[in-house]
């Protein structure tokens, strides 16, 4: 049971939101940039039992939620075709592209399979060598090394008929994006501490000491948050903007080594459109020139497929942080999860679902 109980404990808890309490005399605005942190918060009340000058504000944090429309289309273009198996990991079968989703697609008779890893399509694909396999890489730094990895091994053992649909992206400029943007409240961030242990934290220094903002490393548990939340909170209190890691059990400052070196090899960064958000510079990652021929958007030539976003959703502003997931006219009433306009509410690290699922009672009973 070690670090489920002892990271819940509702003494240690309370003691922690005393310091908090004690320690706020301002209103200050702090950003999570995780989704899982974005769930933890709303599951357990924890931005409820904070200083009502300390604001929670949910960034981009959901891999799934900032996959841009056009690549669901690609995605579902793909699928579609006679003679590919499309694999992908289970949260993305539902997210909506302009007019149909993964899970349409398999009840049409394509053949989309969920699978636990990348590895898991590269043996479906030396099992099926007259099928054209495709496995649907998104996420954060944290799932792109086993991605790198299933690319490398296909290279390594010939494995022809597989590729990759890559929607890789980065936190640190997503970071900075929100930042510049001109109507950013942001003033601290709690990093996610998946991410920080593959990568490390020294990308962190130079935007905390650029836009003068506490970067503050955490870990998903209640406990974990609330220590983030103080840390930051006595940071800003004091007027200092430095990176602390409170998430040392999993996160070291040089990070995982081999991870970063294997995708340093199979990736090279890259201009990414994020969903809501749009375009940020050096934001994501595709495949290095060297892998290049297991890129599924060059081998079935999609690159041309380009979507407008819904009018309803509002999903984008969610995503910055400008208004919170029941301030959107569509919640849990045109949009729910069996009928989700937009990817936060329908992924399990979604804004919009975290919401739903945990004050809808709340807060739709009141509209």
């Amino acid at each position: 049971m070690r670090y489920l109980e002892e990271f819940s404990d509702p003494d240690l808890a309370k003691k922690l939101i005393d310091q908090i309490h004690a320690a706020t005399t301002r209103k200050w605005a702090l950003m999570e940039v995780c989704g899982g942190q974005t769930h933890s918060i709303i599951r357990h009340g924890i931005d409820q039992l904070l200083p009502d000058g300390v604001e929670m504000i949910h960034g981009p944090g959901c891999p799934v939620c900032v996959t841009p429309l056009e690549t669901i289309d690609r995605a579902l273009a793909i699928a579609a075709r006679p003679g590919v198996v499309f694999c992908s990991f289970g949260d993305m079968l539902r997210v909506p592209g302009s007019s149909r989703d993964l899970f349409s697609i398999k009840s049409a008779g394509g053949d989309v399979r969920v699978v636990y890893s990348p590895l898991d399509a590269l043996k479906i694909a030396r099992e099926n060598p007259d099928r054209e396999v495709v496995f649907f890489g998104i996420g954060f730094e944290t799932t792109a090394p086993a991605n790198a990895m299933t690319v490398y091994q296909a290279q390594r053992l010939g494995v022809r008929n597989f590729s990759l649909l890559v929607s890789h992206v980065l936190v640190p400029p997503a970071i900075a994006a929100i930042m510049e943007s001109s109507t950013c409240r942001v003033q601290a961030f709690l990093a996610a501490g998946h991410v920080c242990s593959v990568m490390g934290t020294a990308e962190y220094p130079p935007l905390a000491r650029k836009y003068k903002v506490p970067i503050v490393v955490t870990g998903f548990e209640p406990l974990d948050i609330l220590e983030g939340v103080r840390r930051t909170v006595v940071q800003l209190e004091a007027g200092r903007h430095e990176v602390e890691n409170a998430y040392p059990r999993a996160v070291r400052e040089e990070g995982n080594v081999p991870a970063m070196e294997m995708l340093s090899d199979v990736f090279e960064v890259t201009d990414r459109t994020w969903r809501g958000i749009g375009a940020i510079p050096r934001s994501g990652w595709r495949l290095s020139e060297k892998y290049r021929a297991f890129d599924a958007e060059q081998r079935f030539d999609v690159t041309d497929i380009h979507t407008a976003e819904s009018s309803l959703c509002r999903s984008g502003e969610v995503l910055q942080g400008l208004i919170k997931p029941h301030l959107c006219e569509a919640f849990g009433k045109e949009c729910t999860p069996r009928n989700p306009l937009g990817a936060t509410m329908v992924s399990s690290e979604g804004a919009c679902a975290a919401y739903y699922t945990h004050r809808r009672l709340e807060l739709v009973d009141a509209k």
